[in-house]
């Protein structure tokens, strides 16, 4: 019986790895873009509302339901703040992301 010396290609496990990072990395923003960010265009001021509470309070939801608060703070992931950002400034750069993202999703 005689077997086969197969030789492990390092290079092709590197660009089968990479193609598949930069896949999901391309799946990843159009999701973003096509699925989440829409959901915020039907009421931006709620979700800037939810937002500034949740970087504000400790427990922004008190008694009420967590789910848009959660919903909201995935923005944070979305558009993350800058570390020496003011949460008023951060707020409006939100605000204006939303209106120009919500305006490209109209048309």
């Amino acid at each position: 019986m005689t077997s086969k010396n197969q030789t492990f290609n390092i290079w092709q496990m590197i660009i089968f790895v990479a193609v598949m990072l930069f896949a999901i990395s391309g799946l990843n923003n159009w999701y973003a873009q096509h699925i989440t960010l829409p959901r915020y265009c039907e009421n931006p001021e709620q979700t800037l509302s939810k937002l500034q509470k949740i970087l504000e309070l400790e427990r922004p939801a008190g008694k009420e339901t967590r789910r848009p608060y959660i919903i909201a703070a995935k923005i944070l992931f979305l558009l993350p703040q800058q570390a020496d950002e003011t949460i008023e400034a951060y707020l409006e750069r939100v605000r204006y992301y939303l209106q120009e993202q919500c305006l490209i999703s109209k048309t």
